[in-house]
């Protein structure tokens, strides 16, 4: 018999078009095993997610930068198909700003966390984490937020180069405009010219002190703050492989105690009376040895499937426990854990790990998105190699520098040397 109410259904909301978004399959395998109704508002096509034996039904999604009322419009017709309150499930950055201001508007049809209606937007804004870190003396890397052109360049020399440049609001940038949400910059001319795009991005452009990666030094925590604010489920993990390296989401990781991190992550959701589940991403300083806070996600985040205990528990079912009235067990942490993303970290999917590993994709009861995310895997790296190509066959070949009547006595430059 199922701990989960299975008489409440769980929509999973999200707006963002990438069909590589594991942390939806990972949700709607979470609840669906546990015998819980599954709705998926996403973009389905191509999408591996809509070959999953637990998908009840695939319902469109609100258009990418959509709304709160266009959101709302599309969950109120979701609401009438499902026809019983549901738990809801934001899996980005915006579907969850805007589920946090329109709860009221939400009920009864949906059941979400009680919590300040613009507390999900505060911690996802770059800008105003660093002000909440500020307030709640947690480690975050040294931000400044240039006011003209001639700030950026200022700033960047006064943070030291290379650094981060990050927009306010990532989840505002608007799609193929070349804008990434972070970047590193290498050059005071490079932190003026994106200043120089802010209209377009929507909002601020944030200059950050570049904290280098390495061995032990980029960490995350996942959990589900229940409705008196104790942080349940989830737990510490360290990054191992990202992609892209360096800097990006997690491709393989491993479920590792660390008692500093995890009352970092209690401390300051218990300051900002945060409930429901979060995604916060750490840097260990290879100087102080302090773990600086990167990011604030409020939402499951993608490899949320890692901390899985051994009571099955982890933030999702949480967060369904929690909402319906259920208790949630007490499980232990399976350190050692792993998680991997197949398609980032093919070698290490063939490794065993000493507390078990979960891949992304593949699992034996429910094979078929896994081979969906092979073929639409192959199409998108073959696309992106006909595209460089392309590039490349397009650019005309350098015209040969013409003869000098007197040879030169300077060795030619080698740039990659000159420029390190």
């Amino acid at each position: 018999m199922s701990l989960l109410d299975t008489r409440v259904p769980a929509v999973l909301l999200r707006t963002d078009r990438n069909p590589f978004h594991h942390g939806t399959l990972g949700a709607v395998r979470s609840l669906g095993r546990a015998g819980v109704e599954v709705h998926v508002v996403a973009d389905s096509t191509g999408s591996p997610v809509r070959r999953s034996r637990y998908v009840h039904s695939m319902h469109s999604p609100p258009p990418p930068g959509a709304s709160a009322q266009q959101i709302l419009a599309v969950l109120r017709r979701v609401a009438e198909r499902v026809g019983r309150p549901a738990v809801l499930i934001p899996l980005d950055d915006a579907t969850a700003i805007a589920a946090g201001r329109l709860r009221g508007d939400l009920a009864p049809s949906y059941l979400l966390p009680e919590m300040p209606a613009t507390l999900s937007e505060r911690v996802a804004d770059k800008a105003e984490l660093a002000a909440v870190c500020a307030a709640a003396d947690i480690p975050h890397p040294r931000t400044l937020v240039p006011d003209s052109p001639g700030r950026a360049v200022d700033d960047a020399h006064r943070l030291g180069l290379p650094l981060v440049a990050k927009w306010s609001r990532p989840w505002l940038l608007p799609a193929g405009g070349g804008l990434r949400s972070t970047r590193l910059v290498h050059s005071a001319q490079q932190a003026r010219e994106l200043y120089a795009r802010t209209a377009e991005a929507g909002s601020p452009l944030l200059l950050q002190e570049y904290l280098p990666p390495g061995e032990d030094r980029d960490w995350f925590f996942h959990g589900y703050a229940d409705r008196a604010g104790a942080v349940r489920a989830g737990g510490p993990g360290h990054k191992r492989l990202s992609w892209p390296r360096g800097a990006g989401l997690t491709a393989v990781g491993h479920w590792t105690p660390n008692p500093e991190v995890r009352a970092l992550a209690e401390r300051l959701t218990g300051e900002l009376g945060y409930r429901g589940v979060f995604d916060l991403d750490f840097r260990r300083c290879g100087t102080t040895g302090r773990y600086h806070l990167l990011d604030f996600n409020p939402r499951p985040g993608a490899q949320f499937r890692l901390f899985a205990d051994s009571a099955g528990l982890d933030v999702v079912r949480a967060l369904h426990l929690d909402l319906t009235g259920r208790p949630l067990p007490d499980g232990d942490p399976v350190a050692g854990r792993a998680f991997v993303v197949e398609n980032y970290a093919p070698f290490a999917a063939l490794r065993t790990a000493s507390g078990g590993r979960e891949l992304a994709w593949y699992a034996r009861d429910d094979r078929a998105p896994g081979w969906a995310m092979w073929a639409l895997w192959a199409r998108h790296v073959s696309g992106r190699l006909r595209h460089r190509l392309g590039t490349a066959a397009a650019v005309p070949a350098p015209r040969p520098a013409p003869r000098e009547a007197t040879p030169s006595l300077t060795p030619p430059i080698d740039d990659e040397k000159a420029s390190s």
